[in-house]
């Protein structure tokens, strides 16, 4: 009964874990490192799903958004970030944060108001103190938030200029183990950033495409 109100009201996993211990029962979902033997499967997938998207972008977080591995194609993102954010690399921070994306972002309200709702949403259904604090953080970053949707486009896209001043045009996708009994791979998410027009297939393909 625990499982089936906890499925019904979208508990996440790690939630549920400590929803059954408060009952007097057992936690369902283990948690080992990735670097476990018995995640060999899932580091393969990965492995696999980050090749299949290069030379797009694309990333793996973990449930705290703390960037877990990339592809190469990731170097279209990253190119221009502060060697201290990359230190110890968080996603959503990397993409606000004055010294990250943050200023060569065209779309930049829009894109706060899209990423700031995500990890409000989740904070609210985790309950993570962590969560909570990062949404405190970048709250506080400069850049203003845009509510506004364009209901006849398809998603709110990511608008970057590179610092050679080309401007790339992405949507976002993201991939999650959907079948997954151990924490660790429940809470990974795949985030890969594809292409929204030829200008931005074309400059991460081969030559820009002429005007």
């Amino acid at each position: 009964m625990v499982l089936r109100l906890a499925t019904a009201l979208s508990v996440p996993p790690r939630e549920q874990n400590r929803l059954l211990l408060a009952a007097g029962l057992a936690p369902v979902y283990a948690e080992r490192g990735l670097h476990d033997p018995g995640m060999a499967a899932v580091r393969a997938g990965i492995d696999r799903v980050l090749a299949a998207y290069d030379p797009f972008p694309c990333l793996v977080v973990d449930r705290d958004w703390s960037v877990r591995q990339v592809n190469s194609g990731a170097g279209a993102l990253l190119d221009g970030v502060s060697a201290e954010l990359l230190e110890d690399p968080n996603a959503l921070r990397i993409a606000l944060h004055p010294q990250g994306l943050a200023p060569r972002i065209r779309n930049l309200a829009q894109w706060r108001h899209h990423l700031l709702g995500r990890l409000r949403r989740e904070s609210d259904l985790s309950g993570s103190a962590a969560s909570a604090a990062l949404l405190a953080e970048l709250e506080a970053y400069p850049g203003g938030t845009d509510e506004s949707a364009d209901l006849g486009g398809v998603a709110v896209p990511l608008e970057l200029y590179r610092p050679d001043g080309v401007l790339l045009r992405f949507i976002s996708l993201v991939t999650t183990f959907g079948t997954a009994l151990d924490l660790t791979a429940a809470e990974l998410s795949i985030e890969a950033f594809l292409p929204a027009d030829d200008v931005t297939a074309h400059a991460l393909t081969g030559p820009p495409a002429s005007a």
